[in-house]
């Protein structure tokens, strides 16, 4: 195995770098200096196709606390993990001076054995008033790098462990009365670019639109800017140790976006010292897909 057609990793003081050859696939920015009114969080940001193509928008204009692909939750009993103003019944959107952070508490592990790496790390849930409320472990894995085909993969693992010394409620804008916004868990954010982009879904879901519904996987494929071809973000929802399904968060226009959201409308009920646990995947394809490949697809990589 050459040197590049392998998968590597480099830390600094705030970053990771995870590389196929000399293509930075993705860039984990784990301390920053982010303003507490984006929810300040770890990101993934850019994320890279095979080819060298950004999958990822970082801060766009219109939700600066948009950030590449992310751990977040929109609401927490009445704290914002998103980012920007909360969203209530009564008010519409304010600024509720609610919004927490998501801290760095350490890696437990940073391997790689060249065809996969592994990044395991601890943060702390932390609220507006300076209190932690979840306790998380979390792991990256990096890998399934597929030059023939132009496609790898990263699974998401994460625990959330209440350690509030109450129980919590996670809920989303929908839980709160906005309709078909029911935004919260890992979030994509797609290029500027992709705007308008086609999204699919098994055959097995019909032809509704798939906001709000369940499925085991969506895609988005849309044009690259600048050179000819496009590229393909297939979502695998996974699996919630919560009572309550997965449903997608979806969005063409007026930008691209996914999140697998564990609490789309209906909330969790997490309990004092409960952990919920969940497991995504994403996977990154270097050209525009069609049905019968994204089935098979799905099937290869479902969780």
């Amino acid at each position: 195995m050459s040197s590049t057609d392998i998968l590597s990793v480099r830390e600094d003081d705030k970053t990771l770098s995870i590389s196929y050859g000399a293509i930075e696939l993705g860039r984990y920015v784990f301390l920053h200096d982010d303003a507490q009114y984006e929810a300040p969080k770890p990101y993934l940001h850019p994320v890279r196709s095979l080819s060298g193509e950004v999958l990822t928008s970082f801060r766009p204009w219109d939700h600066r606390w948009h950030k590449g692909l992310q751990m977040t939750w929109s609401h927490v009993s009445g704290q914002n993990f998103w980012g920007g103003p909360t969203f209530s019944r009564e008010d519409g959107y304010r600024n509720a001076g609610n919004v927490g952070r998501i801290d760095h508490a350490g890696f437990t592990d940073v391997s790689c054995t060249g065809d996969q790496v592994v990044v395991d790390e601890n943060l702390s849930w932390i609220t507006s008033t300076g209190e932690t409320w979840i306790d998380e472990r979390r792991r990256h894995t990096f890998g399934d790098v597929d030059r023939s085909r132009g496609l790898w993969t990263l699974t998401f693992d994460t625990e959330l462990r209440n350690v509030a010394g109450r129980s919590l409620d996670l809920g989303s804008p929908t839980t709160h009365g906005r309709p078909q916004a029911g935004y919260t868990g890992l979030f994509w954010r797609g290029p500027r670019a992709w705007t308008g982009g086609r999204i699919l879904r098994p055959a097995q879901a019909g032809d509704e639109d798939m906001m709000g519904r369940a499925a085991p996987w969506i895609a988005y494929a849309s044009e690259y800017d600048e050179r000819d071809g496009g590229g393909t973000v297939l979502a695998v929802a996974g699996t919630s140790t919560a009572p309550v399904p997965l449903k997608w968060f979806v969005r063409r226009e007026p930008f691209a976006c996914i999140a697998p959201s564990p609490s789309f409308d209906e909330e969790i009920i997490l309990a004092d010292a409960q952990t919920l646990a969940l497991r995504h995947r994403f996977v990154f394809i270097d050209r525009l897909c069609d049905q019968e490949e994204l089935e098979a697809l799905g099937e290869e990589f479902g969780l």
